[in-house]
C-alpha cells in the first residue's frame, strides 16, 4: 500500500483506539456508579393460558408472572403491572423491582406491612413478557411484533381482574419504546421507562423505526397517561442519555399532560449515574420505582398518580405538593431564641421543640439590594414534606414575622429538596454501595424582602438529640462569568467565589452540549477549615437542563476530578438549552472555596464523540467510496483505463480530500436543520469536528481495503492451486437467466429478507474477485514461462511499488477498448471487480443489524417464524444483476457497456448524488444511504447493462 494511504490507515486506527479508550474512561470519570446490589427469591410462573387463541405471536413469545418465593403465593392478589424488557433483554429483569415491591408491601409471609395496612393499598402482580432476547433496537418490524404481543398481553392480564382495573406498564431500554407505542390505551394508568431512548433511535438503519418514533412523539404530546422517564446519564454507555429526555411539550399540553424526565444523578437519595443494565437492579432506583408503583396502584386519577410519581421519584427541580405548614406560628416569650444580626443559626443535636428568630439583614439602598436569600439545612431531618426515606424524628419549618407581630406566616420555599452530604476523604458516590435511605440534607431556599424589623422564625419540633440544623442569609445576586468556549480551548479561566453558605455562579455563554466536558478545579482559602468536623463541606450542584443535575463534593481530599458534563443538547437532538450552566455551592461556611478554575477536559470530551459519530463515520465512508467511484467512472468515460483501487484511493487523497476537508468546515457553519450533516445546526463551535471526521473516515476506507487484500490472499492461493482455467465461452440464455433471477426474487419476497440476499451477493462477488485474481496469477505465470502473452495492467499488489507517484501519473498506457468486440485486459477487469467489492463491503454495515436480527429470530423462535417487513427485493435487485454480469467470462464486455460514454446524462452522477445523501442525510437517517446506493447502481444497470443485455451483443461465443 502506498505510503500516503498507509499514513491515513494508521491514523484512523489510532483515532479509533483513542475514541474507544476515552469512551470507556467516561464510565469511571464523568458520573461513576454507586449502586447497592439487590437480592431476591425469584419464582416465575408461565401464563400457559395466554396462547395462540389470544395472539398468533404466542408461538414466538411468552408471558410470565413473578412471585417472591418467601413472601407471596401464586394467586393474583393485587394490581397488575406489565414489565417490557429491551433490546436483547429478558423477562427475568423484572425480578429486582418486583422483589422490592413485595418486600415493601409484606413485612412477613402473607402479612401486609403496617405502612400499607390502611387505605386503598394493594399488592402488585408483576407480569413480564419474554421476547427471547430479540434485537429490537435494530429492527422496526420486531418492535411492531413486540407491541402487538404486549397489547394482547394487557388484554389477557386485565381479563383476570375486575372490569375497571387498570395496569401500570414499565419498560427498560427499547421496552420503553414499546410501552409508549401502546398508547393511547385508557386502561394503562401510568408508564415508567428506564434508560429508554425516546427522541433518537440508537440504531438508525431501519426506516420503520423512524416511523415508530414519529408516532410515539405524537402520542407523548397528546395522550393524558402519566409517563416518567428515568435516565442513567453518562454512566449509560449503551444509549446517549440526551435521547432519554422526553421532548418538550409546547402550548397547553404542558398543563394537561404529565411528562417528567429524571436523571438518576439528581434522583433524591440516589445521586449517582446508573449503567444501562444496572437501571433495573440498582437498589437506590428499584425500591423507589417499586414504591411509586404501589402508590400509583392506589391512586384513582391521573392527577394523583402524577403526584405519586413526583413524590417517590423526585429530582428536586420542582417543588413537592403541600409544601407549606398548615398553621401559623404564635410566638410567646420564652419559647424562642434570637440569633444576632448577620449571624448564622446552628443547632447541633436538637432536642424537643424550640423556635429561633433570625433578623432580616438591613436594607442596603446604595447597593441596590432589596432582598436576600434565606437558606436552611436540616441534616437527616425533614422540612415537610421533604426528608430522607428514613429520617430522624425532628422536623423544621420556616416562618416570616413582620415588624413587631407575634403571629408569623409560613414561608413558601423557592427550592425544597434533598441534597447529598459526602464524607471527607471518601469517594462519592461510594462504589458498589451508594447512598443509604437515611442519608441526605434537606435544603430550603426562599427569597426574603429586606423589610426593617422583620424576622425569619425557624421552628424545630420533636428533636431527639441527633442531626443538626443550620441556616442564615446569603447574597441573592449570582456571580456571572461571561466565559465563552474560545477562552477555554487552549487555556483556563478563574472565577472568584465570595464566601457564603450559598453561592450561585452563572456561565450564560458557555456551550451546554454532550460533546463537551469541562474540568473544574476548586481553590480554597488557606485560613478556612476543611476537616472531618466541618458541618457541611462545600457541595457543588451543576445544572444545565431542567431535568439534569450533578453533585460534586468540593472537599480538598475528594479523590476524583470534577468534570462538568451535560445532555442538555447534542447532535441530532432539538433543544432550546444550547448554552448556559448554573453552579451552586452550598456549605456551612467553614470550608471556603474562594476561586474555581475552568478548562476543557479534552480526553473526556473525545470520549463523548465516538459514541455519537460512529454511524456518521460509516456513512461518510460510503460517501467517500461514491466519490471514488464517480472519479473512476469519469476517467474511464474519457478513454482512460480502469484504475486500480489503490490508485483511485490515492487520487482521492491527493485531489479530493484537501478540498473536501476545507469545504466540510464551511458546510458545518450553515444553519442546517438538526437532522442533517453532523446535527449541530451550524454551531461554529463544532465545525472542526467535520474536518476531523472526514480524514478518519477515509483512513477507515484504506483500512477496509487492507483487510480485503488480506482476506482475498488465502482464497486466491487456494483457487490458484485447485481451480481450472476459466472458459472464454459463456452461454448466456436470456430466458434461463431471467428464470433464475425471478426465483431468487420470489424467495426474497416470500422467505428471506433482502439483507440476506445482499450478503449472498457480497460473498459471491468476493469469491469472483478471488477467482479472477487466481486466474490472473496463472496467466502471468504462463507469460513468464514463455507461454502466450497477455496485456497487463497495474495490479493492486504491484501498485505499491509506485506508491511515491500520484495516481494521475500512473495511468496505464492501455486505454479502454474502442468497441465492444475488443478485449478489456484481465487486470483492468479485476480493478473494477475490486472497487465494486470495496464499495459493497462498506454497505455491509448498513444491513448487518437486520441480518443479526434475522439470525437471532431463527435461533430463538424457530425456522418457521415469519420475518416481516424486509422483503422488498428492489433494494437488492441492482446488486444481483451486477454480481451476475461480473461473474461471467464476458464481464469485460459488460464493463465496456457500463462505462461507455453515451447519452446526455451519465449514470455516474447517481454516485455523486449518493455521496450527498451519505454526507448530509446518512448520519441521522442512515437507511437512506443504502436506498440511494441501490438507486445509483439500479440506474447504471437499467440505463447501460439492460440495453446491452437485450441487444444480443452479450450472447456470443469467442473464437
Amino acid at each position: 500500500m502506498a505510503r500516503l494511504l498507509t499514513f491515513f490507515a494508521l491514523a484512523a486506527l489510532a483515532s479509533v483506539a483513542i475514541f474507544y479508550y476515552a469512551g470507556l474512561d467516561t464510565y469511571h470519570t464523568l458520573s461513576p456508579q454507586g449502586c447497592r446490589m439487590s437480592w431476591m427469591w425469584p419464582s416465575y410462573i408461565l401464563q400457559s393460558h395466554f396462547d395462540h387463541s389470544w395472539t398468533p405471536l404466542a408461538r414466538r413469545y411468552s408471558l410470565w408472572l413473578y412471585r417472591e418465593g418467601n413472601l407471596e403465593n401464586n394467586e393474583l392478589h393485587g394490581a397488575p403491572i406489565l414489565f417490557i424488557p429491551g433490546n436483547a433483554g429478558s423477562s427475568h429483569q423484572v425480578r429486582s423491582i418486583a422483589s422490592s415491591a413485595a418486600n415493601q408491601y409484606f413485612s412477613a409471609p402473607y402479612q401486609v406491612a403496617p405502612d400499607f395496612a390502611n387505605g386503598d393499598y394493594k399488592g402488585l402482580d408483576f407480569f413480564a413478557v419474554e421476547y427471547n432476547e430479540d434485537l429490537s433496537a435494530f429492527h422496526g418490524p420486531t418492535i411492531d411484533s413486540q407491541t402487538a404481543y404486549a397489547k394482547a398481553a394487557i388484554d389477557y392480564i386485565l381479563s383476570q381482574y375486575a372490569p375497571e382495573t387498570s395496569i401500570i406498564v414499565m419498560g427498560h431500554s427499547m421496552g420503553g419504546v414499546v410501552a409508549t407505542a401502546l398508547l393511547p390505551n385508557p386502561r394503562i394508568s401510568a408508564i415508567i421507562t428506564m434508560s429508554t431512548p425516546h427522541t433518537l433511535p440508537p440504531v438508525r438503519f431501519d426506516r420503520r423505526i423512524d416511523h415508530i418514533y414519529t408516532d410515539n412523539l405524537h402520542d407523548l404530546a397528546t395522550d393524558p397517561t402519566p409517563l416518567l422517564s428515568l435516565c442513567g446519564g453518562a454512566t449509560d454507555l449503551m444509549i446517549p442519555s440526551e435521547s432519554c429526555i422526553l421532548p418538550y411539550l409546547s402550548g397547553d399540553s404542558n398543563n394537561s399532560v404529565y411528562r417528567r424526565t429524571v436523571f438518576t444523578s439528581a434522583l433524591e437519595g440516589c445521586w449517582t449515574g446508573v449503567g444501562h443494565l444496572a437501571m433495573v437492579w440498582c437498589h437506590q432506583v428499584r425500591w423507589r420505582v417499586a414504591r411509586a408503583a404501589l402508590e400509583i396502584a392506589a391512586s384513582p386519577s391521573p392527577q394523583i398518580r402524577s403526584v405519586a410519581l413526583d413524590h417517590w421519584l423526585r429530582d428536586g427541580h420542582t417543588l413537592p405538593p403541600a409544601h407549606l405548614p398548615s398553621d401559623f406560628l404564635e410566638l410567646r416569650p420564652g419559647d424562642y431564641d434570637t440569633v444576632p444580626l448577620n449571624q448564622h443559626l446552628l443547632v447541633r443535636k436538637p432536642g424537643g421543640t424550640r423556635s429561633y428568630l433570625l433578623p432580616v439583614p438591613l436594607l442596603d439602598p446604595e447597593g441596590g439590594l432589596t432582598s436576600a436569600k434565606f437558606v436552611l439545612y436540616a441534616s437527616q431531618g425533614s422540612i415537610p414534606p421533604t426528608s430522607p426515606h428514613r429520617p430522624l424524628p425532628f422536623r423544621v419549618n420556616a416562618y416570616l414575622c413582620l415588624d413587631a407581630e407575634t403571629t408569623c406566616s409560613p414561608l413558601a420555599p423557592e427550592m425544597l429538596k434533598l441534597i447529598p452530604s459526602p464524607v471527607v476523604g471518601a469517594p462519592f458516590p461510594t462504589p458498589d454501595e451508594g447512598s443509604d435511605e437515611s442519608e441526605g440534607v434537606t435544603l430550603f431556599e426562599v427569597e426574603v424582602s429586606l423589610v426593617p424589623r422583620s424576622h425569619v422564625a425557624v421552628r424545630i419540633e420533636s428533636g431527639d438529640n441527633q442531626g443538626w440544623v443550620f441556616g442564615g442569609f446569603a447574597d441573592s445576586e449570582p456571580v456571572v462569568a461571561e466565559v465563552g468556549l474560545s477562552q477555554l480551548l487552549l487555556s483556563s479561566i478563574r472565577v472568584a467565589i465570595p464566601n457564603g453558605i450559598r453561592t450561585e455562579v452563572l456561565l450564560p455563554k458557555l456551550p451546554a452540549n454532550a460533546l463537551l466536558v469541562y474540568r473544574l478545579i476548586p481553590r480554597y482559602d488557606p485560613d478556612s477549615s476543611c476537616s472531618a468536623d466541618t458541618l457541611l463541606l462545600p457541595l457543588l450542584t451543576h445544572t444545565s437542563h431542567p431535568s439534569e443535575t450533578h453533585y460534586f463534593p468540593l472537599a480538598p481530599t475528594f479523590p476524583r476530578h470534577i468534570l462538568l458534563h451535560t445532555h442538555a443538547s447534542a447532535p441530532y437532538i432539538t433543544s432550546k438549552y444550547r448554552e448556559g450552566h448554573k453552579l451552586f455551592i452550598h456549605s456551612s461556611g467553614e470550608c471556603w472555596v474562594d476561586e474555581i478554575q475552568l478548562s476543557v477536559d479534552w480526553w473526556a470530551s473525545i470520549g463523548r464523540w465516538g459514541s455519537r459519530y460512529g454511524t456518521a463515520a460509516v456513512c461518510w465512508a460510503v460517501g467517500i467510496m461514491a466519490i471514488v467511484f464517480w472519479d473512476m467512472w469519469h476517467l474511464v468515460e474519457n478513454g482512460a483505463p480502469l484504475p486500480d483501487v489503490e490508485g483511485s484511493l490515492e487520487f482521492f487523497a491527493r485531489k479530493r480530500l484537501p478540498g473536501l476537508t476545507l469545504a466540510s468546515y464551511f458546510v458545518s457553519l450553515l444553519p442546517l436543520r438538526v437532522g442533517l450533516w453532523l446535527g449541530n445546526s451550524g454551531n461554529s463551535v463544532f465545525a472542526p469536528l467535520a474536518m476531523l471526521l472526514l480524514p478518519i473516515s477515509f483512513g477507515l476506507v484504506c483500512v477496509m481495503w487492507w483487510l480485503l487484500v488480506l482476506l482475498l490472499w488465502p482464497l486466491r492461493r487456494v483457487l490458484k492451486r485447485f481451480s481450472r482455467h476459466r472458459e472464454d465461452t459463456v452461454l448466456r440464455r436470456p430466458m434461463g437467466t431471467l428464470v433464475s433471477m425471478g426465483v431468487i426474487l420470489i424467495v426474497i419476497f416470500v422467505v428471506v429478507p433482502w439483507q440476506v440476499a445482499f450478503l449472498g451477493c457480497w460473498l459471491i462477488h468476493f469469491y469472483t474477485c478471488a477467482a479472477f485474481l487466481a486466474e490472473l496469477s496463472v496467466v502471468q505465470a504462463r507469460h513468464h514461462s514463455g507461454g502466450e502473452g497477455v496485456p497487463l495492467a497495474v495490479l493492486p499488489s504491484e501498485s505499491a511499488q509506485d506508491g511515491d507517484s500520484p495516481a494521475s501519473e500512473r495511468i496505464m498506457s492501455q486505454n479502454m477498448p474502442s468497441s465492444p468486440s475488443a478485449r478489456i485486459p484481465l487486470a483492468q477487469q479485476i480493478n473494477a471487480h475490486l472497487l465494486v467489492l470495496l464499495f459493497m463491503t462498506w454497505l455491509l454495515p448498513l444491513v448487518a443489524p437486520v441480518l443479526a436480527v434475522w439470525v437471532r429470530t431463527l435461533a430463538t423462535a424457530g425456522f418457521t417464524t415469519p420475518f416481516d417487513g424486509d422483503h422488498n427485493f428492489l433494494y437488492v435487485a441492482p446488486f444481483l444483476v451486477l454480481v451476475e454480469i461480473l461473474s461471467g467470462g464476458d464481464a469485460d464486455r459488460y464493463l465496456y457497456a457500463l462505462f461507455e460514454r453515451k447519452g446526455r446524462v451519465s449514470p455516474r452522477w447517481g454516485f455523486l448524488a449518493l455521496a450527498g445523501v451519505a454526507f448530509f442525510l446518512g448520519p441521522r437517517t442512515t437507511y437512506f444511504v443504502f436506498e440511494a446506493a441501490s438507486a445509483a447502481f439500479g440506474w447504471a444497470a437499467i440505463s447501460r447493462l439492460g440495453p446491452f443485455y437485450w441487444s444480443g451483443r452479450s450472447f456470443w461465443r469467442r473464437s
